[in-house]
């Protein structure tokens, strides 16, 4: 007799990224420390190409960086040769102490968190976290979470897992730590491309943050002072990116987040899977 393994009951568990989505409004200190750090090697970069891998394990962001066609240009010309392992480590390194620095005072949380979070914990949902951060950084900003209110039931970096985004390693180690089972049931939320595919590579359901990270990349008061027509075109980019790496749903903001989950949870009890 065949068994319906169909998963039918409310979302259980959601996994939050950090930076760009639930502190740091528009993802600010990783590209600070990433632009700072290639800058130091004579290398120019834009913000948006350093901002192309963002949510990656930072070592491993640095790397496909460098593996972007005019960034590995720009090096064999200064330096004669290809960029090297080393060269990696060397830059890994020197991001570590800059990114410390300035971590801090760019790990603000995000309008509309607190309230998301606790709507969804009175409806019986746990809250994970997870972020491309090492552990020395994930530590400095789920301090200024803690002080501001938010602690997740269970936190993962990337540096605590064999492989970071895109692979799917940090949201089964939340999973596992609190129990919480099919992937149908867990919800991963988060504001970059690779946070998207994360979800679509761990069987869970994807949401993505348009207006606070780093796909649309402006801090809180850049983004304010957009007009209605162009915060409205930016937007539209934005969710249309998300969408394209794989998101279920996109939302503006986090005060969307509940009734995003609310409308899986309709779509679970038909029957719909990720």
């Amino acid at each position: 007799m065949k068994v319906d393994r169909t998963y039918r009951d409310n979302i259980r568990l959601v996994v939050f990224d950090w930076a760009g989505t639930t502190v740091d409004f528009g993802c600010q200190a990783p590209i600070l420390a990433f632009i700072e750090g290639f800058k130091a090697k004579g290398i120019e970069v834009s913000a948006r190409t350093a901002r192309g891998p963002m949510g990656m394990e930072k070592r491993a962001h640095i790397k496909a960086v460098m593996e972007v066609s005019d960034v590995a240009e720009a090096w064999r010309q200064r330096y004669g040769r290809a960029v090297t392992e080393e060269d990696i480590d060397e830059m890994f390194n020197d991001f570590v102490p800059h990114l410390l620095s300035i971590l801090d005072s760019h790990s603000q949380m995000i309008p509309g968190v607190i309230e998301a979070v606790t709507s969804l914990r009175e409806s019986g949902v746990l809250i994970g976290s997870t972020t491309g951060y090492f552990r020395e950084a994930a530590d400095i900003v789920a301090a200024a979470g803690a002080r501001a209110g938010y602690v997740p039931d269970y936190s993962v970096c990337a540096s605590d897992v064999e492989e970071g985004r895109p692979y799917p390693w940090m949201i089964y180690r939340v999973m596992e730590a609190l129990k919480i089972c099919p992937p149908e049931a867990v919800v991963s939320v988060g504001d970059t491309e690779v946070d998207m595919k994360a979800g679509l590579n761990g069987g869970v359901w994807s949401i993505g943050v348009a207006a606070t990270g780093n796909e649309m990349g402006l801090d809180r008061e850049a983004f304010d002072q957009l007009d209605s027509g162009e915060r409205e075109s930016l937007l539209t980019k934005v969710r249309e990116r998300l969408y394209a790496a794989g998101a279920h749903l996109v939302i503006d903001t986090m005060e969307e987040l509940p009734a995003a989950v609310k409308k899986i949870n309709v779509l679970l009890a038909s029957g719909d899977k990720p």
